[in-house]
């Protein structure tokens, strides 16, 4: 039950000193941000205090997930109405937190009031960002069981699909939700790329079976696959002998904004559903188990740090736990309670047979 706790408490920081960047995102670059947090003392001695560093729509929307799948639904389809109505709730107490702009016009979309059709949204241009994958962490807590796959991929595409309904975008938070249930399963962290690319194609199954018009998703399709191999290939973790990520001789921060910016499909680290994943995923591979490390990595960048925060901070408290985390960067976070008591009821919930 802690390292649930931990999970959904660190998502909360690792967005939350992300979150602080983001006026200066563009121009922020990873080094100078490294080099002020020094300047005030380093992490060890950070309070984030919620008028200083407050969480942002990624947090609120990752809870309002939580809250809807700790609820004692009767089906999916009663799930997902639960989901809509949590969400436009959760957006309409967003207002001077700068929501994600992708987020905003998904829930535009949904309908809470239409009984059969409250989640279903037309398949959007614009809905490959991240904000799909910084909601589905809780997912994976919750359905984390290997004979519970089947479950954690409809739910997590469906999950996705109601903000960010584009392949990039809802193939993000599968890849979320699986790590998620990759750490609580104890795989090897290495294996997690590979083993998320063999779901990937039955991702695609479910899909054919449930969109109508499939066509339009499918020349889109290719993209989340491909970026993910290049990545596996360029780690050399790209198959079963390869458990050993391989990283450049020089990975400063300043090697890293040119690899996240290669990785990213329009020059920003962590602003699609794809590279957001990815990089949380190269910090918690790179980190060695270290949280200082983890925090330059994934939160301390000149992309969308609150993102990549968020889902590596979610992913090093399942983990490591809370242990190796200066309790000044938790103790007072906003939220903090209520994130809690998420981690305590999934975990409940996800140890019971059903």
């Amino acid at each position: 039950m802690d390292k649930f706790k931990a999970a959904l408490v660190l998502a909360g920081v690792g967005d939350a000193l992300g979150y602080r960047n983001f006026s200066r995102e563009n121009n922020a670059l990873g080094a100078k941000i490294q080099q002020e947090l020094k300047e005030i003392g380093g992490l060890e001695n950070l309070v984030l205090s919620p008028d200083k560093w407050p969480v942002s729509d990624n947090t609120f929307m990752h809870m309002a997930t939580a809250e809807a799948v700790i609820t004692e639904y009767r089906s999916l389809e009663d799930l997902y109405r639960e989901l809509v109505k949590r969400y436009l709730d959760a957006i309409d107490k967003l207002s001077g937190r700068r929501p994600d702009p992708a987020t905003i016009e998904g829930c535009r979309e949904l309908k809470p009031d239409n009984h059969l059709l409250a989640w279903h949204t037309p398949f959007n241009e614009k809905g490959s960002g991240f904000g799909a994958s910084t909601k589905a962490m809780c997912l994976g807590m919750r359905y984390w069981q290997p004979e519970k796959l089947e479950f954690l991929i409809e739910v997590s595409i469906e999950c996705g699909r109601m903000t960010h309904n584009h392949p990039t975008g809802f193939l993000g938070s599968l890849c979320t939700a699986l790590f998620v249930a990759y750490a609580i399963q104890g795989k090897p962290l290495a294996q997690w790329g590979r083993e998320m690319m063999k779901v990937v194609p039955m991702a695609e199954e479910y899909c054919k079976k449930t969109i109508r018009h499939m066509a339009e998703y499918q020349e889109h399709w290719f993209y989340f696959e491909a970026k993910w191999q290049f990545y596996l290939e360029e780690r050399e973790i790209n198959n079963e002998n390869q458990n050993k990520p391989v990283f450049p001789d020089n990975y400063d921060a300043e090697e890293r904004e040119k690899t996240y910016r290669r990785w990213s499909s329009e020059g920003r680290g962590g602003r699609r559903g794809h590279d957001a994943p990815m990089i949380a995923y190269d910090a918690l591979l790179g980190c060695s188990g270290d949280w200082t490390e983890l925090c330059n990595r994934s939160m301390f960048h000149g992309g969308e740090s609150a993102a990549t925060g968020s889902i590596a901070g979610c992913l090093y408290g399942l983990v490591y736990g809370l242990s190796k985390v200066p309790k000044g960067l938790y103790q007072d976070l906003e939220q903090r309670e209520r994130l809690e008591f998420l981690g305590e009821n999934l975990y409940r919930l996800s140890m019971e047979e059903k």
